[in-house]
């Protein structure tokens, strides 16, 4: 298991930016900025693009959903974690609406 309390790291969930999700369920950002089943690359795509120091672990398992490996995302403490989420979830959401409709 990874230390993260000394690590000065945040651990984020693509959970959190699911829109399939209710808040029960893990969802930690409003409908309106969440998009449909994200996955750990475009959480990193965003958090990048956000400017954002992180680090991937895609073999982890949200807590929630033991038996469903969706990887996490470890971001440097830079503020409240919850600003940090609203951050990523404004740039998973501009990237998702940029990308072309197939």
């Amino acid at each position: 298991m990874i230390s993260v309390r000394k690590q000065e790291k945040f651990i984020i969930w693509p959970a959190y930016f699911d829109q399939t999700k209710t808040r029960k369920e893990g969802r930690r950002v409003p409908k309106a900025l969440a998009v449909p089943n994200p996955k750990i690359a475009d959480v990193s795509e965003a958090a990048a693009k956000a400017g954002l120091k992180h680090e991937v672990s895609a073999e982890a398992a949200y807590p929630k959903t033991p038996w469903l490996q969706t990887g996490l995302i470890m971001i440097e403490k830079k503020g409240p974690k919850e600003q940090v989420i609203l951050k990523v979830a404004k740039q998973l959401l501009k990237m998702r609406n940029e990308k072309p409709k197939q």
